[in-house]
């Protein structure tokens, strides 16, 4: 399925701790735990039906954006986070020591 991400918007359902995007009747999410200064990403999903689309990235990159806007160190557990911040060194320093 083809996806015009322009016309995409993450949600923030801080309740449930994770990031989604509502398209039809599937939900992409990027799942967190917070504690203390720190924010543990643990889990990006996205339907087989919309991958190829950049829709993860699209969600890691909202992630990631919350946890720089809010002073979060950042610990990738999941292997998609972890490469998305290898692959844009500018997430880099949110990395937890």
């Amino acid at each position: 399925m083809k996806i015009d991400r322009d016309t995409l918007k993450v949600i923030h359902n801080s309740k449930a701790q994770r990031f989604e995007i509502h398209i039809n009747e599937y939900k992409p999410v990027l799942d967190y735990r917070l504690h203390n200064k720190t924010i543990t990403f643990t889990h990006t999903g996205v339907p087989k039906e919309l991958e190829g689309n950049g829709i993860g990235s699209l969600i890691v990159r909202a992630g990631l954006d919350y946890a720089r806007e809010e002073g979060y160190k950042v610990i990738p557990l999941c292997s998609f986070v972890d490469a998305y911040i290898q692959r844009y060194n500018k997430y880099a320093n949110l990395l937890n020591d």
